[in-house]
């Protein structure tokens, strides 16, 4: 006979393990002291990456060193590069977070504690590579040497703007950087990034795609249509998911977070898997590589699990501290992106700490005087600004009749 139910309800709400007022305590989570797992042959079989969706890989210890069989093979030189883009990514933040709250721009988005995963990432493709981001990835544009004054200029929708407006501050759009228009409504690039790959594959070209999402987005229908073609076809695509932690206010157990990992949803469709420290750079240029070359030689896809935390606010519409301790992200065990990098390149003896405050005064001297730049073209509330006309423009190649109407209407109520 069936137990009669109880009153309680049996629905389970995924809750987050701390709320604003708790003292975060993350002994829950495992930091790997031997570096595994294995890497493998990137033309191996997909079923032999199961173990790596579940694991974690990194390359650099917390003081300095590096171990494991994933350490990649890098000149000093290109370490200090992809320290000084991270460098430069977080001044770049900073001025454009204080500028917002000035009220010189309507939006902005940091992409604080996890530069590590665009630069280690960027760094590891080739400059004809087509990147599908989210609106955390400006690190691709530091690292393949885009102008910070257009960036700039697309943020503040200024008469500089080479979007004539037509996104929302941090959507950037860079067709000669290999550098997809963002979309703000995150997965749509998904199933794009897997299209173009195939054109890619069917044109036999050496290039590949590599997209990015959230862990939140997982949960939409759009990564599981991207997952299915991508298996399918073998399209030579790199599906990145960057699990910080927080979907806006969301925690990432809403999207199934409490399971294995994100990086084993790609074992079920096929593909290979692999989970990463997301604030190793070495480490995510390492796994990156790997993916690149396994996409270049036939393999297909790889699903890449970047395992991170988003050090403050979803963007400057959000409070976190309303959903987290205000601690949170100082206890977050995996350390911050850029001191991790900058301590192995000193234990290498290729940097110190007069280097590194040097070059800190350096990248905020130039983001300063590159605002100043883009200011001059114009902010929200002051100087030159977009010519309004511009909306009816690059829209469609051939503008609809009703378009045309509106336009000449539009001049007439003007005068």
């Amino acid at each position: 006979m069936a137990k009669p139910r109880s009153n309680q309800s049996r629905l389970h709400v995924p809750e987050p393990p701390f709320r604003p007022g708790d003292s975060p305590d993350y002994s829950h989570i495992s930091v790997p002291t031997m570096h595994t797992p294995h890497r493998p042959d990137p033309m191996c079989d997909d079923h032999e990456t199961a173990e790596h969706a579940l694991k974690l890989i990194r390359v650099m210890r917390f003081n300095g060193d590096t171990a494991g069989e994933w350490i990649p093979n890098l000149t000093p030189d290109i370490k200090r590069k992809m320290l000084k883009d991270m460098m430069l990514t977080r001044a770049m933040d900073e001025r454009m977070f204080a500028m917002q709250r000035q009220g010189k721009m309507s939006f902005y988005m940091k992409s604080a504690g996890e530069e590590a995963v665009s630069v280690g990432h960027a760094q590891a493709l080739l400059d004809t590579d087509m990147t599908f981001p989210t609106y955390r990835q400006q690190g691709i544009l530091i690292n393949r040497g885009a102008s910070m004054l257009e960036m700039m200029n697309q943020c503040l929708s200024n008469s500089g703007d080479p979007l004539q407006g037509k996104n929302i501050p941090v959507l950037y759009s860079f067709k000669k950087h290999g550098f997809f228009s963002i979309s703000g409504n995150l997965g749509t690039q998904l199933i794009q990034a897997v299209g173009w790959a195939m054109a890619e594959a069917y044109k036999n070209s050496d290039s590949i795609a590599s997209t990015f999402t959230g862990e939140g987005a997982t949960a939409e229908g759009d990564f599981h249509y991207a997952l299915n073609f991508a298996s399918t076809y073998r399209a030579p695509c790199i599906i990145n998911v960057v699990n910080n932690q927080w979907a806006i206010s969301s925690f990432q157990g809403i999207a199934m977070g409490e399971g294995e990992s994100f990086a084993a949803r790609g074992t079920g469709y096929g593909l290979a898997t692999l989970r990463v420290d997301g604030n190793d750079a070495l480490a995510v240029y390492a796994v990156t590589s790997w993916a690149a070359e396994r996409a270049r030689k036939g393999g297909g896809a790889t699903v890449i699990e970047h395992f991170t935390y988003r050090k403050e606010g979803h963007s400057t519409s959000d409070d976190p501290s309303k959903y987290r301790p205000k601690n949170d992200a100082e206890v977050w065990p995996f350390g911050d992106p850029v001191k991790r990098l900058k301590d192995h390149l000193i234990k290498l003896g290729e940097w110190d700490e007069d280097q590194h405050t040097a070059y800190e005064k350096e990248a905020k001297l130039f983001v300063r005087e590159t605002y100043k730049q883009a200011e001059a073209l114009g902010t929200v509330d002051s100087g030159p600004q977009v010519d309004d006309f511009t909306m009816f423009e690059q829209v469609y190649a051939d503008p609809p009749k009703l378009l045309l109407e509106q336009k000449e209407m539009f001049k007439r109520e003007l005068g």
